[in-house]
């Protein structure tokens, strides 16, 4: 699977550790930033990564900022778009089994590297039950005159 990750200034730190899971499960990374300790607009990144995924260039994305919430409140003004900011597994796991959710969200400064490890391990791991989940997620996703690859 394509994985497109995006950070600003504040959630580089916690990007490398994140990048590496993802790999290390064996998915492809689409790095789009940031790259440095610079600061920089969360939206900018968000933007890019969700173009990545509502295109269908990329099938899923994680955003990482310093609390996730920036990053998920741009993320979410997208159609396509299906973004969860997550805190433990149990969340990380029903964002995908029920709400089939295509991008992570992360807070660098919330969160330790070794929950955010299992953070991106879970939600990458789990498969979306579908069924009366999709049903639901139909409600919220009046895409009329918007085409998404999913």
């Amino acid at each position: 699977m394509k994985i497109a990750i995006g950070c600003d200034h504040g959630g580089i730190g916690l990007k490398a550790v994140v990048a590496a899971v993802i790999e290390e499960l064996g998915h492809t990374l689409v790095d789009q930033g940031c790259f440095s300790n610079d600061s920089v607009d969360y939206p900018d990144f968000a933007d890019k990564v969700c173009g990545l995924v509502e295109t269908g260039v990329c099938e899923r994305g994680v955003l990482i900022c310093g609390t996730g919430i920036g990053m998920s409140m741009a993320a979410n003004r997208r159609p396509c778009i299906r973004a969860a900011l997550v805190h433990e597994a149990y969340s990380a796991r029903m964002s995908r089994e029920h709400n089939d959710a295509n991008v992570l969200c992360l807070g660098a400064r919330v969160l330790g590297p070794g929950l955010a490890e299992d953070l991106v391990r879970v939600w990458l791991t789990t498969a979306f039950a579908g069924g009366r989940h999709q049903l639901r997620i139909a409600k919220f996703s009046d895409l009329e005159g918007v085409s998404c690859p999913f």
